[in-house]
């Protein structure tokens, strides 16, 4: 006789977890599915069911769901109109359904699902077909009815009884408003038969000459269609009959577009349905927390944290349990009420619906076995109609696990042979496990006897187990304890509710020395693993500290690396500035050389020498104060505000006075003229010069006969750039003019790079110029050649 999971399936309540997936799911079929899902044994089909929920799980965790809408089972109709059947009104609309889904599943897919996923074929075998989705819904307005749009003939029609309606309408309300009104029982038109009528008294049927549709049930009221309307009712009717004609011959037409499809429309119905049930699964595993195991055919188990998904999640209480791999026979202990069946019915349960392609509530790391066969003998077996007891009933479940089971089988047993004498139980409960142990069969059983702690302690390859109990507290833990066997602790909690301590002392004393002294061990194995626990929970601990302190450092360690960095950045922007600085300063140094130059004479060069080392030792000094990070600030008070072309500043880092030549509101800088020097410098770096206004210009020397260099209209630089060199000659020759008479001793010409002619031009003239005295090209920092300085003659 073939094995059959449906007894094991109720047992271990897998039922239960297949209505929560079909809840999942929204099409009927895909819940259908859901409901008759089986365990696969096949360790293939396994995985491949396990990869398309796994894989539509990573869909919904970056996006959303797909939406299967009300998408129902067009198989039958499609079928009947492909031999020629014309559909329903909601027939046709139900196709429209499934293939405006298709369509809408057809995007999600190539949106989502790479091509390497293994439900993409799924998505793959829908065919969207727009054209007849329009076609259908186009001419169709609601369950009931068709569109005027159907058809041309169909419209006209329509439009022909809306008209003729209308008219006789009017014929009839001339009857109620008129005259013939007091012959009428309410002032109204109605129908019978579909023919417009008037309620007319009884006693007055002559008055109103027509046929007779229909009476009241008092026969006081006759329903009269007047013999002006008969004929207008008569060509409504006509035209109703062609309606309905025209109606038939549109549903015949779309039903033999949706034969012309049938194939590709029935492939992606079952696609949908297929789509629907694994999306159900993923939801499911979504909402239970769950994770996709590890698959084995070697009988191996191993749930991390795993929880029984029929449990709240508030209130169950993660296990970590293993079998097959270092013993194929686990035996748990402990008192009642302390977990052992929920343990035994999670590692079957998880098992079961590993094989059936759903993801398990267990932390990742697990791994589960596909099995054969299971078997499950839990829970109150008496059987009234077979006379059996409990223990009876028990032991013929026994007897089939026994016959059927091989090395490839799942065991579990709940109370293995209890509710018959202990001894003989426990005689019997130890041989059925020695005889499952031999086969080498994965067994978990669940027991109160002492007889089976003792050979799990002996026998290789059998393990015991226990559900913790809190004495303190008279609760247990539910937390399951590999390796160590469980106590019953009667007396303990028997104590603890009250009992007499003599009773308990008389009860001790009727336990065997053995039995004593093997409780005395569970005792101390108990007391060692409690302090095992004390001390690894602590040693847990202080890692996590040390790995957290660890992490601080790491963190100071990566946050002083990136001040370093700034820092060194900050500092090689400093040595840029302080070097442009210094560039500055010795071009200004060499200008000052040459107005000593000009002006030193036999009487005043002792004077002159001493300004002049005075000068040289003052810029030495600007110059390290300024390589000093502790920048000093050399008075002034700072601007407020953008300053304006001709207004006097100090340039605070190297205390010179300058002219504000031209302002970049954008980057916050402006460029000055110190001297013969032109620079741009950040706002922030100049001063309002103490006890001057911001129009007042710099002081120079006077010269004799004309007003000071305050008091001149003439500017240091006149700007020839884009003028034909004629032009530019007229204008340089009033500008040395006015240069002379304003005793400017040296003025800036700008004449751009370019390609050197109008440079070589103002060159040759100056050459020959009665007012100057000598030129050059610019030096750096001045423009170089696209500028030429020329000294006024005095």
């Amino acid at each position: 006789m073939a094995y059959k999971f449906e007894k094991n399936i109720k047992t271990l309540e897998l039922s239960s977890v297949l209505e929560l997936l079909s809840r999942e799911a929204s099409m009927d079929d895909a819940k259908a599915l859901a409901l008759e899902l089986k365990p696969s044994t096949l360790l293939g089909e396994v995985g491949e069911n396990l990869k398309n929920t796994e894989d539509a799980y990573l869909v919904m965790a970056k996006n959303s769901a797909p939406t299967f809408g009300r998408a129902v089972n067009v198989i039958g109709s499609v079928a009947r109109a492909d031999l020629g059947s014309s559909l329903s009104i909601k027939e046709l609309l139900e196709v429209a359904e499934v293939l405006r889904i298709t369509r809408s599943l057809k995007d999600f897919g190539a949106d989502n699902v790479s091509s390497d996923s293994s439900i993409y074929k799924y998505f793959e075998v829908l065919t969207p077909n727009k054209f007849l989705e329009s076609k259908i819904t186009f001419a169709i307005k609601s369950e009931e009815e068709l569109s005027d749009s159907a058809s041309p003939l169909l419209a006209d029609i329509r439009r022909k009884i809306t008209i003729k309606s209308a008219s006789i309408r009017d014929n009839l309300e001339r009857i109620v408003r008129g005259p013939a009104a007091k012959y009428l029982q309410e002032n109204i038109i109605t129908q019978r038969d579909g023919r417009f009528v008037v309620p007319v008294k009884a006693e007055h049927k002559g008055e109103i000459k027509g046929l007779v549709h229909d009476t009241s049930a008092t026969g006081s009221t006759l329903f009269i269609e007047p013999m002006s309307v008969v004929e207008t009712n008569n060509e409504i009717r006509v035209l109703k009959l062609r309606e309905q004609d025209e109606i038939v011959r549109i549903l015949a037409e779309l039903s033999a577009e949706v034969a012309t499809f049938a194939e590709s429309i029935k492939l992606s119905y079952n696609a949908l349905v297929k789509l629907n049930f694994i999306f159900a699964k993923a939801q499911l595993a979504y909402k239970m927390k769950a994770i996709v195991p590890k698959l084995n055919i070697k009988g191996y188990v191993y749930l991390k944290r795993a929880r029984h998904p029929l449990i709240p999640a508030r209130s169950v209480v993660p296990i970590t349990v293993s079998l097959g791999g270092e013993y194929n026979t686990l035996i748990i202990t402990g008192p009642n009420t302390g977990g052992k069946t929920v343990t035994l019915k999670t590692v079957g349960l998880l098992s079961l619906m590993a094989m059936c392609g759903l993801m398990i509530p267990a932390d990742d790391g697990s791994e589960i076995a596909v099995f054969s066969k299971v078997f499950a003998d839990i829970g109150d077996e008496q059987s009234i109609e077979q006379s059996l007891s409990t223990f009876s009933s028990h032991m013929v479940n026994i007897i089939s696990v026994l016959e059927e089971c091989d090395e490839n089988s799942l065991v579990l047993f709940d109370e293995l042979c209890a509710g018959t004498d202990p001894i003989e139980g426990a005689a019997l409960a130890k041989a059925i496990l020695m005889r499952l142990h031999e086969k080498n069969v994965k067994t978990v059983a669940t027991t109160h006897y002492a007889e089976l702690k003792s050979y799990a302690i002996d026998e290789q390859g059998v393990e015991n187990a226990s559900c913790e109990f809190d004495v303190a507290t008279l609760k247990p833990t539910y937390r399951l304890i590999i390796g160590i066997p469980g106590r019953s602790n009667a007396f303990s909690i028997s104590k603890k509710l009250g009992l007499d301590e003599g009773l308990i002392e008389v009860a001790k004393e009727q336990i065997s020395d053995d039995d004593t002294r093997f409780e005395r061990v569970v005792a101390s194995l108990e007391s060692a693993r409690l302090a095992a626990e004390k001390e690894h929970t602590a040693a847990t601990r202080l890692r996590a500290e040390a790995a957290e302190l660890k992490r601080q450092v790491e963190l100071r360690d990566q946050e002083l690396r990136k001040n370093r960095d700034k820092i060194m950045s900050d500092t090689r922007e400093k040595a840029t500035h302080i070097v442009e600085d210094a560039r500055n300063r010795a071009a200004m140094l060499l200008n000052s050389l040459e107005d000593i130059k000009k002006q030193l004479t036999k009487e005043n060069a002792a004077k002159m020498l001493d300004e002049a080392r005075r000068g040289f030792k003052k810029s030495l000094e600007d110059m390290e104060d300024n390589a000093n990070p502790v920048v000093v600030d050399n008075g002034g008070e700072k601007l407020k505000e953008m300053p304006k072309v001709n207004d006097l500043v100090i340039i605070a880092n190297i205390n010179r006075d300058a002219t504000v030549l031209a302002v970049d509101e954008k980057n916050k800088k402006v460029q000055v003229m110190s001297g013969s020097m032109k620079m741009w410098v950040k706002l922030s770096e100049l001063r309002i010069k103490k006890g001057s206004n911001s129009t007042e210009r710099p002081k120079t020397r006077k010269v004799t006969g004309l007003a000071s260099r305050a008091e001149r209209s003439a500017k240091g630089e006149i700007d020839l750039r884009g003028m034909a060199s004629d032009e530019a000659i007229l204008e340089l020759d009033k500008y040395i003019d006015n240069a002379v008479l304003s005793g400017i001793g040296t003025v800036t010409i700008i004449h751009g790079k370019g390609t050197g002619v109008l440079r070589k031009a103002v060159q040759d003239h100056l050459r020959h110029h009665k007012s100057i005295k000598t030129f050059r090209i610019g030096l750096f920092g001045e423009g170089e050649n696209g500028v030429t300085i020329a000294e006024i003659a005095e």
